[in-house]
Order: C-alpha cells, then sequence, then structure tokens
C-alpha cells in the first residue's frame, strides 16, 4: 500500500531538480541488474549467472540531494531465435529499444571476462546504437578484476571503441619494465589527455591514477612495473550515423563519451560512476518521490527473486518452463510477511528436480529468497514454496 501511494502521487520537487534517465544496454548476463541494484545500494532487480534473468524493463530510482537518476534495467538485448529457444515474453525483443527512446544517457555493459564475446560489440548492441546515434553513451567495462592480465584492458579500449573516444583518435604507446612473474597493468594507470573543459573532472574514464588509491583492489598484482602507458588523443572526424553496411566491419562504437572500468559484483568503482551520472543531470521535475526505489511492485520484486533462485538451481532449459503463482500475501500478528507462492513446473522429472533429494533444493531456494525479500523489504519475511505439475 505503501509503495502504491509513493508511486500514485505527484513526486515531491526540491527547488531546483535535475533528473537523468539511464539506459543499461548490452549482451545477456554482462552483469546489468548487479550494476543497477550497486547503484541503487539495495537489491531490487533478479541476478543469475543463466542468461535472460532480467525479463522486462524496470525501473530503478536514485535520489541524491537535488538530483534523481532512473535507471532503466533491460532485459539483454538478444534475437528471435533465442527468445523462441527459452520460451521468453515477445517483449524482450521491444523492451530495450523503449528504453533506449526514453534515455538521456546509455550506459553499454561489457563483461571483460568473457574471452568469447568481449572483444566486440554484439551486432544488437552496435544496431540499437547506431538507431539512436543522437543519445550520449558511455563504455563500461565489467569484471575487470577477474581479468589477470590488465594490459588487455588497453586492447580492449582499442577494439570496442574502433579506437576513437569522445571525438578523439586513441593512440596506444606503452613500454614495460617488469619482471617475468608477471605482465599486468592497473587500469588505474591509463591515463587521459586532452579532456574537454565540461568533462566532470571526478570520471576515471582513461584517468591518470591517483596516488591516494595505489592500493585500489583493481590492481592487485604488485610486480607490475610500467615505465610509460598513455593514450594519445588526436582529432577524427568520423560519420554519425551508420547503417547495416558500416556496422558488419565494426567491432565497437566510435561515439563513447567516456569509458569505466569496474567490478559491479563488489562494488568496486561503482560510487566513481554514480558521481559521475551525478554530474550529468540536467534541470528537469523528478518522476518519482524521493521514497520510491523502483518501479516495479512488492510482489514483482519477490517474483524476481524466487525465480533467480530457480535460475542459479535449476539445469540448463528447465527454469525457464517454470510458472510462478502466489497464492498468499498477507501480513502476521507480529507483521512479518507470509507469502505462499506455487512453482508450477511442466513435467514431472523438472518437479522432481526442484523439490530435490529429501526436498533439499526447494527448501534452499525458499531460505535464500526470504533472506533477500528481507533485505529488500527490511522486514521480516515467511516463504512458503509448492511444487505442483501445470495442468
Amino acid at each position: 500500500e505503501e509503495q502504491n501511494r509513493l508511486l500514485r502521487n505527484q513526486p515531491d520537487q526540491p527547488q531546483n531538480p535535475k533528473v537523468l534517465r539511464i539506459a543499461i544496454i548490452g549482451a545477456p548476463n554482462a552483469g546489468k541488474s548487479t550494476l543497477s541494484n550497486q547503484l541503487l545500494g539495495r537489491k531490487v532487480f533478479p541476478v543469475s549467472k543463466k542468461v535472460h534473468t532480467t525479463r522486462c524493463k524496470a525501473r530503478g530510482v536514485v535520489t541524491y540531494e537535488d538530483t534523481q537518476l532512473i535507471i532503466l534495467d533491460t532485459p539483454g538485448l538478444t534475437n528471435p531465435y533465442k527468445v523462441k529457444r527459452h520460451n521468453l515474453d515477445k517483449t524482450m525483443l521491444t523492451d530495450p529499444w523503449d528504453s533506449m527512446k526514453h534515455a538521456d544517457l546509455v550506459l553499454v555493459l561489457v563483461d571483460a571476462s568473457d574471452h568469447w564475446t568481449r572483444n566486440s560489440l554484439s551486432r544488437e548492441v552496435l544496431k540499437c546504437l547506431s538507431q539512436f546515434p543522437q543519445i550520449p553513451s558511455v563504455l563500461v567495462l565489467n569484471k575487470v578484476d577477474l581479468l589477470k592480465n590488465k594490459f588487455l584492458l588497453l586492447q580492449l579500449v582499442t577494439e570496442l571503441t574502433e579506437g576513437v573516444v569522445n571525438g578523439k583518435k586513441l593512440e596506444v604507446r606503452s613500454a614495460f619494465k617488469q619482471d617475468s612473474s608477471s605482465s599486468a597493468m592497473s587500469p588505474h594507470q591509463i591515463t587521459q589527455v586532452s579532456p574537454p573543459e565540461n568533462r566532470a573532472p571526478e570520471s576515471h574514464c582513461l584517468q591518470e591514477a591517483d596516488q591516494a588509491q595505489e592500493g585500489s583492489s583493481l590492481d592487485n598484482s604488485s610486480d607490475e612495473r610500467a615505465s610509460e602507458s598513455r593514450l594519445v588523443a588526436e582529432e577524427a572526424q568520423g560519420p554519425k550515423h551508420y547503417g547495416a553496411r558500416d556496422r558488419k566491419r565494426m567491432t565497437g562504437w566510435p561515439c563513447f563519451q567516456e569509458i569505466f572500468m569496474l567490478a559491479a559484483l563488489h562494488g568496486e568503482e561503482v560510487d566513481t560512476l554514480k558521481r559521475y551520472l551525478l554530474m550529468q543531470a540536467k534541470p528537469g521535475p523528478w518522476e518519482f518521490h524521493s521514497g520510491v526505489l523502483t518501479s516495479q511492485s512488492p510482489q514483482e520484486i519477490c517474483d524476481n527473486i524466487i525465480r533467480e533462485k530457480i535460475l542459479e538451481y535449476l539445469p540448463l532449459e528447465v527454469p525457464y518452463g517454470v510458472t510462478q503463482v502466489t497464492e498468499v500475501w498477507e501480513e502476521g500478528p507480529s507483521g512479518e510477511l507470509l507469502i505462499v507462492q506455487s512453482l508450477l513446473v511442466p513435467r514431472k522429472s523438472h518437479m522432481m528436480m526442484l523439490i530435490g533429494r529429501g526436498g533439499q533444493v526447494i527448501s534452499r531456494i525458499a531460505q535464500e529468497a526470504g533472506q533477500d525479500l528481507m533485505n529488500a523489504f527490511l522486514c521480516d519475511v515467511r516463504l512458503k514454496l509448492k511444487v505442483d505439475l501445470k495442468t
């Protein structure tokens, strides 16, 4: 009731409100929901190692002083074949595009640890960016903590930007003095030259290493010695509109304004990105009350968190066929939230997998989901899950 009231009523407006609508796009499982949760400071979006955990667009709201960030967490950009294969809703094809239409800024998230996909942007991402070239875009390399050789980041930056950032051509020059045990390089040793006057001074987009961050956990190698490493920017004039023929030969997007490197799971450098986003906000009325954290209803948050656990514990395509039906949602005598949900599966074999030997799997799902719901709702939650066959 409180959530409905906050969403229904007019937002409270500060004297000089500012707002920024941010679309987060990328390949499935790049970490979009994890980053969204870190920016919000609380887990409200489902996170799983399996692809297509996020099924629809949802909004997260960060309100800080007179500024409101509206985060449009979207499903991973996919294609009709994968939608059919995973039995996904067709809105997964359109939701990311709808989010782009309403965005003031787009974050393109790339999993830097995935050696199969990290060297180029997907066809779907490039198509989405080329359709909205007027929207400022920022490249975010995620999971950089999993890279043992940080020098790979220089290569990724060049490939994913087509060698151009903020209208400047990048030329990588590096020379190393190192021992034989390590060839790694900290991303904090990548420097930025000739920044535009209006660029946020706190941005770590190719930012020069700060002495205060010498112990940053992004740089775990104490052996590395870099005598020189810099990106030299030169003026580059390229076309602003790219057609299908252009995209076929492109590996990256030459119109990124900034580049950030972070580890969203552990929150590393997320605050740096958050400060940058706050500085990009423009004057405009707030869309949500300052007490709103997400546009989702509590029931939607509950469904998403339970589905996240089902995706984690069931193999292959099995979890995508589970239907959730909430039977009980009420407040208990001590103020706790009582939730009973039925999980309907199409086959008896899937039912046995979900229950597990001695009920271990379903018990673990209920326990972990219940804990996440308590953290999300900030109250005691009693969750009961039942498994049955679809009729």
